[in-house]
């Protein structure tokens, strides 16, 4: 269960390259980095995006704007996911489509966007799948994961976990394997420290994360799902550190330099290789600095 403890690409085929550096730390691991774009550069991204939306210097061009807005949406500029939203609600350059209008409107008002709050009330709620171009890992989830299906409701789980991952950059399989561990797909699960839901948050992760209904399955998974980000980020992709962190902390990962010594922590960590199947996941080095800890930790897995 979660403890809190407490640059520019041109193109979109340059953007979804996701991995451009190994660690070697170990000879059982190395770690996979995703290059995002500073801040200067997403601007830069968003005003070549609107050079071709107008034509502005260039031959107007709607198709290439809007992949450009997208590989800067797919990165958290706001502006980039209104001005794409915008697009999508006018059939400026593209077909109409109020559903795809809705799911940027939203990515940039939950940044705090006013005017793509407002545009919510136009375009609607029920906003599309996440399109290819949000998409920063893919849909790892094969046919083996049938196993994991064969009580009712958990179809939607799994709907709930595609729809949602690529916004987040976190495989859908390790999202899968958490909640396999964590609540084995139940919403309503209450641990007896009161981790609650799907990904099992405890207040505290819920309240940093701003999941303020963690019996709602989108917004529990929503949570766990920026958890896993963050932890990615700061263990930089190293999966076993990243699920020993979700059971017993990331301050107790640092503490022992590794997985902690707690049979339950070790056992949790076995059940999430098991199903992820992979020792490293990209992450975003932009989500937040990494473990100040992980030159001892590297040393003492590597002896």
């Amino acid at each position: 269960m979660p403890r809190w403890n407490g640059n520019s690409c041109r193109s979109f085929a340059a953007l979804m390259v996701m991995v451009v550096g190994c660690f070697v730390v170990s000879s059982a691991s190395a770690f996979q980095r995703v290059q995002a774009p500073s801040g200067k550069d997403l601007e830069s991204l968003r005003l070549e995006a609107r050079s071709y939306e107008h034509g502005e210097g260039v031959a107007k061009d709607p198709l290439r704007a809007a992949s450009l807005y997208c590989d800067g949406a797919r990165y958290g500029d706001a502006e980039s996911q209104f001005s794409l939203g915008w697009m999508y609600a006018n059939g400026r350059g593209v077909i109409r489509n109020d559903e795809m209008a809705a799911y940027f409107f939203k990515l940039a008002a939950a940044s705090g966007h006013e005017q793509a709050q407002k545009m919510l009330r136009f375009v609607g709620d029920s906003a599309a799948p996440a399109p290819e171009c949000m998409r920063v890992v893919d849909d790892d989830l094969g046919p083996d994961i049938d196993e994991f299906l064969n009580s009712p409701g958990r179809e939607k789980v799994v709907e709930l976990i595609r729809k949602l991952a690529p916004e987040y950059g976190v495989s859908p399989r390790l999202v899968l394997a958490v909640i396999k561990a964590e609540s084995n797909f139940e919403p309503t699960a209450v641990s007896p420290k009161n981790a609650q839901g799907l990904m099992q948050l405890i207040p505290e992760t819920s309240l940093r994360f701003n999941v303020r209904k963690p019996f709602d399955p989108e917004q529990n998974i929503r949570g766990g799902m920026s958890y896993l980000r963050w932890l990615l980020a700061y263990f930089e992709g190293d999966v076993a550190l990243v699920a020993a962190a979700y059971n017993a902390g990331e301050g107790a990962v640092n503490r022992y330099r590794g997985v902690p010594p707690y049979a339950e922590t070790r056992g949790y960590v076995r059940r999430i290789l098991s199903i992820f199947k992979k020792d490293v996941h990209p992450y975003n080095p932009e989500i937040t600095t990494p473990s100040p800890d992980l030159p001892k930790i590297r040393v003492a897995n590597a002896t």
